[in-house]
C-alpha cells in the first residue's frame, strides 16, 4: 500500500508538485535538514581527524537557500552572514536558526511563505559542511519538506560525494503563480560559487563567518 502521508524523490530529476487547498493556498512550506552527529571516540585518533577539529568532533552542517524573486531579486538565505531572512516580508524566506552540533533533534528549518507563490521565481535548497571534514556519508543527511495541504516530502542525501563540501538538495519552483514543483538535485560543488555558476544563479560570493 502507498503511504501517502509521505512521498520521497529518490532519483535526480524526480519532481512533483505541491497541492493547494481551495480555501487556503499552499501556506507555510516549512524545509527542515535533520542529519546523525557521531562523536569520534577520544581513543580513535584516525576517527578524530576524519571528523574534523571540533571539541564535540562532529562536523557543523548548514541548511540553506538561494532564490530568486519575480521581480528579479536575487540573493541567498543562510546562517553564514547572518543572513536569515523574512518570512512574513521579501524573501518571503526565513531560516530558523543554526544548530551547530546536530544534536537538536528539530534540526534546522527553512521557511518559505507558500502564500506568496506569485512573489517566487525560485528557491535552490542546499546544504554545506561548514567545519569538519567533508563527510557525507558519516551525515546521513535527510531533507524533509513540510506544508498543510499535502504529503511530506523527503530527499536523502544518499548520492555521497565525499570531499565537496556543498551540496544543491532540491530545487522549488513557481508553477504558473499557482504552485511550487519540487524537484530533487542532490548534486555536490566545491562551494557556493560553484553550485552559483552551474543553477545560473549570478550572484557574486566572498569568503564569510558566523
Amino acid at each position: 500500500m502507498v503511504n501517502l502521508s509521505k512521498i520521497e524523490l529518490t532519483k535526480k530529476g524526480q519532481s512533483i508538485n505541491l497541492t493547494k487547498s481551495q480555501t487556503q493556498g499552499i501556506g507555510e512550506i516549512l524545509v527542515n535538514l535533520n542529519w546523525n552527529q557521531q562523536p569520534a571516540k577520544p581513543s580513535s585518533g584516525f576517527l578524530s581527524s576524519l571528523f574534523g577539529t571540533k571539541s564535540n568532533g562532529g562536523i557543523d552542517l548548514d541548511l540553506g537557500c538561494l532564490y530568486e524573486l519575480a521581480d528579479g531579486e536575487k540573493s541567498c538565505v543562510q546562517a553564514l552572514g547572518n543572513a536569515f531572512g523574512s518570512l512574513n516580508y521579501p524573501p518571503f524566506v526565513g531560516l530558523d536558526g543554526d544548530d551547530r552540533t546536530g544534536m537538536v533533534s528539530g534540526g534546522e528549518n527553512l521557511r518559505i511563505n507558500g502564500d506568496k507563490v506569485s512573489d517566487i521565481k525560485r528557491v535552490l535548497v542546499y546544504a554545506f559542511i561548514y567545519e569538519g571534514v567533508a563527510n557525507w556519508a558519516e551525515a546521513d543527511g535527510i531533507v524533509t519538506i513540510n506544508y498543510g495541504t499535502g504529503p511530506s516530502i523527503e530527499v536523502r542525501l544518499n548520492e555521497h560525494r565525499n570531499g565537496k563540501n556543498m551540496c544543491a538538495i532540491a530545487m522549488i519552483e513557481n508553477v504558473n503563480n499557482e504552485t511550487f514543483k519540487v524537484e530533487r538535485l542532490v548534486e555536490y560543488f566545491n562551494g557556493h560559487k560553484d553550485m552559483d555558476k552551474a543553477y545560473k544563479w549570478g550572484l557574486s560570493w566572498r569568503t564569510g563567518q558566523k
